[in-house]
Parts: structure tokens; C-alpha cells; sequence
């Protein structure tokens, strides 16, 4: 049975909606990176080292990483000498299964670690403009629309109108925000917040955080600080610490990972915009160079289009179109 029918049986049992979701999200990765796949395969009928070289320059272009693309495409290397694949065409299926494996360590890793008997409590970090209220808005829909009882934290008490920002999609989602002045102690929010939760007795406290990195030094002591708190009044909080991405901007994401990262424990990525870029490689990079787990992605503007993110439907979503080739010619 090849890769791509083992994909289709093994997402059978979703909802076609999600299915949609991931494929529509990802049209704009998937035409740039499958159409220069396929261009790849017209001009290279034979696998030899130009065949090779062609689809490192594709892997980077769509910002898979360059250390991610080198052992990718070494291991392709090695695994077409050892099933002496000799046709460009027959290794696709293989490339879609490395670029598959890449993505998953474990089966458990992109889901998030929610109590179910006491207080989650979320940290949201990332820098400003890359949709990070709007993500914890999003994601207190989705909470609420599950029956739990959800809380906000007004954490970033520095960027005009972040506070307000996140009391809109407080109304929206019917939670309440927890808030002190513009200019407060962000830490002082935190405990508030928690103490809060812990007499309302809320299910989950989604908390917003600065991301000025102008003053970097500050910001990432004042995060060090915050997560104190929190530890201090729950000792296993925060349960996750997610750190907010724009998919639109590649390579600079990446750099944003790392400075948040040797900052404070990163638990998990969520890709925002993922349906805006051409380069959604950078889930494979980010996953692969940084060993951090993408949790959610952001495939629309809508409060539903915030999706978990699975790796079977990323891979389905990024090869849809060879599939449905595959499948016409098998029936």
C-alpha cells in the first residue's frame, strides 16, 4: 500500500470539514511547493545529484530550514540507493513519508496538557502584531463552546489598547477578563487573576503577555517573573507556555522561537495566518531545528479557523492534489 493511501485510511475517520480546513489553508503552500515538485519531476525524470540539488533549492524556498532540508535530503539520498529508486516520480511518496516523520515524535505531543480535575492555566507569549490576543480570544471560544469555564488575563498592560483588544473578545466568548491600569505590574495581574480563577472556580485562565522587543532584557525577565507568580500560587503552572507565530513570516519566526525560548519553557507553537503564506515549510523547520511541537494553527480570520494541529491533515493538506492524481489513475 503506498504513503498517500495509508494517509487517506488513516483520515477516514475525521470530519471532512477539518479535512477541508487544513487543504484550503495550506492551497497557497501547496501550489507553490507541489507545482515546483511537479516541475522538478518534468525536468528530472531520473533520481542523480542534480535531482537532489533541485530539491534542496525547492525545500528552502518554502522555508523547510536548511539544516531541516540537508538531513531530509540526505536520508532521501540513502533510501533511494537502498531501494535503488531510479525514477524522480517513484520517490514523492517517500518524500511526503520523511517530510511526515518529521513532524511527529509522539503521538501525545501536539495536544495540550489540560487538567481535568483542577485549574489549566495557558501562557501566551510572542511579540506584537502577530496575533496573539486574537488567539486567546479564539481560543476561549473554543474552551467555552467545550463547557468549560474559561478565564482571561490582561497580562500585557504596556501596548496601547491591548487591554481593551482582549475585553472585546472577552465579550464575545461571555468570559471575564481579569485587568488591572495600563502600566501595571504585569506579574500583579497574574496573581490577581489566579486568584480569581481559584474562588470562581474556573476549568481554564488563558493569560496575555507583553511582547516588546525593544527592550528585550526587560521583557524577558518580566516573563521570568510572571511564570513565578504563577508557579508560586500552583506549583505545576504554567501547564503550557505557548508562543505565538506568524507563519507569513518565515525565517524571522524562527528567530523569534529561539529568543522566546532560552527565555522561558516553550511548551508549544501556534502558527497564526498558516493560510496567508506560501511557505509553510516553516512548520517543519520550526518542529525539526527547535524540537518544540506545533499545537495550533490559525487557517482563517473566523473564531472557528483556529484548528489543533495534526500533522496527518498538514501532510494531506500540502499533497491533496497528488493524492486525487494518484487516486484517478488507480480507479
Amino acid at each position: 500500500m503506498s504513503f498517500f493511501k495509508k494517509l487517506k485510511d488513516k483520515l477516514s475517520n475525521q470530519t471532512d470539514q477539518v479535512t477541508d480546513k487544513f487543504r484550503d489553508g495550506l492551497s497557497k503552500t501547496r501550489e507553490s511547493f507541489v507545482g515546483a515538485m511537479n516541475e522538478l519531476m518534468m525536468d528530472y525524470r531520473t533520481v542523480d545529484e542534480e535531482f537532489f540539488e533541485e530539491l534542496e533549492d525547492i525545500l528552502i524556498a518554502s522555508d523547510v530550514g536548511v539544516n531541516t532540508v540537508m538531513e531530509l535530503v540526505d536520508e532521501l539520498r540513502e533510501e533511494a540507493l537502498r531501494q535503488n529508486i531510479k525514477k524522480s516520480v517513484d520517490l514523492q511518496p517517500l518524500i511526503s513519508e520523511k517530510l511526515s516523520e518529521l513532524l511527529v515524535r509522539d503521538e501525545q505531543e501536539t495536544k495540550l496538557n489540560m487538567q481535568e480535575d483542577s485549574l489549566t492555566v495557558i501562557l501566551f507569549v510572542g511579540v506584537n502584531g502577530v496575533g496573539k490576543t486574537t488567539t486567546i480570544g479564539k481560543m476561549a471560544q473554543k474552551f467555552k463552546n467545550e463547557g468549560r469555564r474559561v478565564m482571561l488575563a490582561a497580562g500585557d498592560t504596556f501596548r496601547a489598547g491591548a487591554i481593551e483588544q482582549l475585553e472585546v473578545w472577552g465579550e464575545r466568548a461571555g468570559v471575564e477578563v481579569v485587568k488591572q491600569q495600563a502600566g501595571s505590574d504585569p506579574a500583579a495581574v497574574m496573581y490577581d487573576a489566579i486568584q480569581s480563577a481559584k474562588s470562581r472556580k474556573a476549568d481554564v485562565l488563558l493569560c496575555d503577555t507583553a511582547g516588546r522587543l525593544q527592550n528585550k532584557v526587560n521583557l524577558m525577565k518580566e516573563l521570568e517573573k510572571v511564570k513565578r507568580v504563577l508557579t508560586r500560587e500552583i506549583p505545576e503552572a504554567p501547564h503550557e507556555v505557548l508562543l505565538v507565530l506568524d507563519a507569513t513570516t518565515g525565517q524571522n519566526a524562527m528567530t523569534q522561537a529561539k529568543m522566546f525560548g532560552e527565555a522561558t519553557d516553550v511548551s508549544g507553537i501556534v502558527l497564526t495566518k498558516l493560510d496567508g503564506t506560501a511557505k509553510g515549510g516553516i512548520v517543519l523547520a520550526i518542529r525539526n531545528e527547535l524540537d518544540i511541537p506545533v499545537k495550533f494553527v490559525g487557517l482563517g480570520e473566523k473564531v472557528e479557523d483556529l484548528h489543533e494541529f495534526d500533522p496527518d491533515q498538514y501532510v494531506h493538506g500540502l499533497f491533496a492534489d497528488v493524492i486525487e492524481r494518484e487516486e484517478q489513475e488507480s480507479s
